[in-house]
């Protein structure tokens, strides 16, 4: 028998208190390895070529190097060393403003509020780990309403054109924050259809996985 999967986890948040709760959260779970934390932006970019975690809790705001650029400058480090670039899952709050969806667009797997269930953190963390994108299903719609407020939506590119009757369906579906299982009950179809056409439009449009769908959709008006 192999041995069980561990997942190597790094926390980055500037308050000292928040980190005590997510490493205690996280030690309690027999599949994950709390490696190490860090206080600010610049110093999780080191602590990440040091540690190499599997996946990155990472405030958004903080000061000096602020989540964003400390996403950039990991990701960037590790396409440099041509190593597997680690998960980000961006924490956010309810009152965040652009900030969340800049760090999705720059490489992080998602995003989740720093007043969500414990259960749901910890799922989180499972499922960027297996390739898996998250978004905080209640946010969703507040933070990139507002992260598209007051700026003019631009038309989709040509390529959206090329997604058939059936992806255009997934495709808005996902922009809503359904998940495949509650896509393939609404279409009648099984997950893993859902899958391969989700796995078609997101190569078709140029995106990585389902958080940048939904940002793309709302900068695009798509997500009605």
């Amino acid at each position: 028998m192999s041995d069980p999967v561990v997942i190597r986890v790094a926390l980055v948040d500037d308050q000292a208190l928040f980190r005590s709760g997510l490493r205690m959260l996280v030690a309690s779970q027999p599949d994950l390895l709390l490696v190490g934390e860090a206080a600010d932006g610049a110093s999780s970019v080191e602590l990440a070529a040091v540690v190499h975690p599997n996946v990155i809790l990472m405030d958004v705001r903080m000061p000096g190097m602020n989540g964003i650029e400390a996403t950039q400058h990991i990701l960037a480090a590790a396409d440099a060393r041509g190593a597997a670039r680690p998960r980000i899952i961006v924490l956010t709050t309810f009152d965040l403003d652009e900030a969340a969806a800049r760090a999705i667009r720059s490489g992080a797997s998602g995003f989740v509020l720093k007043d969500a269930e414990p259960a749901f953190l910890l799922s989180a963390i499972r499922m960027v780990h297996s390739g898996s994108a998250v978004i905080a299903p209640s946010a969703t719609r507040e933070l990139f309403d507002h992260f598209t407020a007051g700026s003019a939506k631009t038309p989709p590119p040509s390529a959206f054109d090329s997604l058939t009757v059936r992806e255009r369906a997934i495709f808005s579906q996902v922009a809503r924050g359904l998940s495949n299982a509650e896509i393939a009950s609404d279409e009648f179809v099984s997950e893993a259809t859902v899958k391969t056409h989700l796995s078609r439009v997101l190569g078709k449009l140029g995106l990585r996985d389902r958080v940048q769908l939904v940002v793309f959709a709302y900068e695009h008006g798509l997500a009605g």
